[in-house]
C-alpha cells in the first residue's frame, strides 16, 4: 500500500510542510473570523479583523515559498498542476476570510446575522477537515481520513449555498433600508464563495487520490 501511494513520502522535505503549514495557518484564519462575528465587543472584533489579515499575509508568504520551490524542483511529489491548484485554492480561501472580515469593517456594519455566525462556523469545520486532509498526504497510510474530509467539506459548501441563498432571499423580503441589505448581501456572498474555495481545495485533494490510487 505505501508503494502505491507515495508521491508524499519521508524524502519530501519541501512541499508537504509547507502544505501542513498553509493548513494550519488557514484554519486559525477561520477562527479568527468566527470571534469577528461572534465577539459582541467592538474592540476585541477589531483586533480579530487585525488577526486575519495577519495570517493572510502569512498565508501568502507560504504560497510564495510553494512556488518558489515549484520553480526550482524539476522533481516534484505529486503533479505540478495539483500543487499549483491546490497552494491557490488555500490561499483563496485565505483572501476570501479576509475580505469578509474587513469589508464587516469597512461596512461599519453593526448587525451580524445568524447566516453569518452560520457560514463562519462551517467555514471553521471545512478547515478543520482540510487541515486534517492536508496531514494525510505526508503517509498516505489513512486515504479514508481524505476521502472521508473530502465529503464533509462538499456536503458543508452545499449547507452554506442554502444557508447564503436563503438569508439573501429573506433580506430581499424584509430589509426595507438598502444601503443596509447591499452591506449585508456583499458580506454574506465573501463569506459563501470562502466555502466555495474550501470544495476547489477538497476536489484537489480527490484528484489526487484518483491519480496515484
Amino acid at each position: 500500500m505505501s508503494s502505491i501511494f507515495s508521491f508524499f513520502t519521508p524524502k519530501d522535505k519541501k512541499f508537504q510542510p509547507l502544505f501542513e503549514q498553509a493548513g494550519s495557518n488557514v484554519k486559525k484564519i477561520a477562527e479568527a473570523l468566527l470571534v469577528v462575528v461572534t465577539t459582541p465587543d467592538l474592540e476585541k472584533r477589531k483586533e480579530a479583523i487585525k488577526e486575519v489579515e495577519r495570517l493572510e499575509h502569512v498565508g501568502d508568504d507560504i504560497t510564495h515559498s510553494i512556488f518558489i520551490e515549484l520553480s526550482k524542483n524539476f522533481i516534484t511529489p505529486f503533479d505540478r498542476e495539483d500543487i499549483h491548484f491546490l497552494a491557490s485554492a488555500i490561499d483563496d480561501i485565505a483572501d476570501y476570510i479576509q475580505a469578509s472580515a474587513v469589508n464587516i469593517e469597512l461596512y461599519n456594519l453593526t448587525v451580524i446575522t445568524e447566516p453569518m455566525v452560520k457560514l463562519a462556523e462551517l467555514l471553521v469545520e471545512m478547515c478543520i477537515d482540510l487541515e486534517k486532509a492536508i496531514k494525510e498526504l505526508r503517509s498516505f497510510k489513512n486515504i479514508r481520513v481524505i476521502a472521508d474530509a473530502c465529503v464533509r467539506i462538499n456536503s458543508a459548501e452545499n449547507q452554506a449555498d442554502y444557508t447564503c441563498n436563503l438569508a439573501i432571499a429573506r433580506l430581499f423580503e424584509f430589509e426595507t433600508n438598502a444601503i443596509e441589505l447591499i452591506k449585508q448581501k456583499e458580506v454574506l456572498q465573501t463569506l459563501e464563495i470562502a466555502t466555495d474555495k474550501c470544495e476547489d481545495a477538497a476536489n484537489v485533494l480527490e484528484s489526487i487520490l484518483v491519480k496515484n490510487a
